[in-house]
């Protein structure tokens, strides 16, 4: 068995694993690659067959998004440690030695994530992640290289290992018993932000994460999902508000709730000056969606970790012009 699981959930993804996963067999030989299908329509099965009939599957009978589908795929690996990588990800000489080498060494930290850049552009750090999660003051993610839309040049800026506050679901190293022990993904997050509350829980029990910038991968991004698609706008909104929800203290739940609705409603009020009322309506979907749900979501409250409060990323973007994570 090999102690480290690189596992890729795909999902009518043939074409990124034409592309990307020779780059994870050439530079992933101490790890076993288990690609894991979330009951894709195309043909993805049948090439990994014929191309790549080592490569252990695991098919699952319906699609359970990235939340519920890798749940299902890492109960069947026994791992010490699970690399959750996207299948549109290419990766590096080297890439797993510094994650691997640092889980080894400190047991306090429960993940990390490496250095994500841009695919496409490769001077610039990627928005899923970059150099690793923080969280402000209402809940909005942001990024070591990344704040918002705003992307970063790498030029080294962010090279030394930093404790953050999530790692991303694009690239994500974690240990086995750390996944098991706060019980997974949370299902209905289905996609998206669905790390940010797995990394929550995995404060909450006093375990840390680390970003490890020596490892660097690059990242398409959107192979999923399209940036363009309303679902994805559904699901980022309907997310950020499961996030409060669930993991927030009662007492800046209480008031910090609804002024993320009320900005909320101001994301509404601008798809609709750009023309994009099918976003403005996602949006909307997404409140009724998070509200009818909420006494689902308030029941798995725990024990709750309260991350420090940073400035809000609101202010310091739009009002102060804080375009970079080095001015905050």
């Amino acid at each position: 068995m090999a102690k480290t699981a690189v596992v890729i959930l795909n999902y009518n993804g043939k074409g990124y694993l034409e592309k990307f996963l020779p780059s994870v067999i050439n530079h992933s030989a101490a790890a076993e690659i288990i690609i894991a299908d979330n009951a894709s329509t195309d043909d993805s099965l049948s090439f990994l067959s014929t191309q790549y009939p080592d490569i252990r599957q695991i098919v699952l009978k319906k699609n359970l998004g990235y939340a519920g589908g890798y749940n299902e795929a890492l109960k069947q690996i026994d791992s010490d440690f699970f690399v959750l990588l996207n299948s549109d990800v290419e990766v590096t000489s080297g890439w797993l030695d510094p994650m691997e080498s640092f889980l080894n060494a400190n047991s306090s930290y429960a993940a990390c994530q490496p250095k994500i850049k841009d695919f496409t552009h490769q001077s610039l750090f990627e928005y899923a992640g970059a150099c690793g999660g923080y969280i402000d003051s209402l809940g909005y993610p942001f990024c070591r290289g990344r704040i918002f839309d705003e992307l970063e040049i790498d030029s080294g800026q962010y090279n030394n290992p930093e404790d953050i506050f999530w790692a991303s679901g694009a690239c994500l190293m974690i240990r086995k018993t750390a996944f098991e022990k706060v019980g997974g993904f949370d299902a209905d997050f289905f996609a998206h932000m669905e790390e940010i509350d797995l990394c929550w829980r995995l404060h909450s029990i006093d375990l840390k994460v680390k970003s490890i910038p020596s490892s660097v991968v690059y990242h398409v991004g959107g192979g999923t999902l399209d940036k363009s698609s309303t679902f994805k706008t559904y699901l980022n909104f309907r997310n950020g508000l499961f996030l409060l929800i669930k993991n927030l203290p009662l007492g800046k739940l209480i008031y910090k709730l609804p002024i993320r609705v009320a900005l909320d409603w101001v994301a509404v009020l601008k798809f609709i000056l750009e023309g994009k009322v099918k976003h403005g309506l996602a949006v909307l979907k997404a409140h009724l969606s998070a509200f009818l749900r909420m006494p689902r979501m308030y029941g798995k409250r725990r024990k709750l970790y309260n991350p420090p409060d940073s400035r809000s990323i609101i202010l310091s973007f739009f009002l102060r012009n804080k375009r970079k994570f080095s001015d905050l």
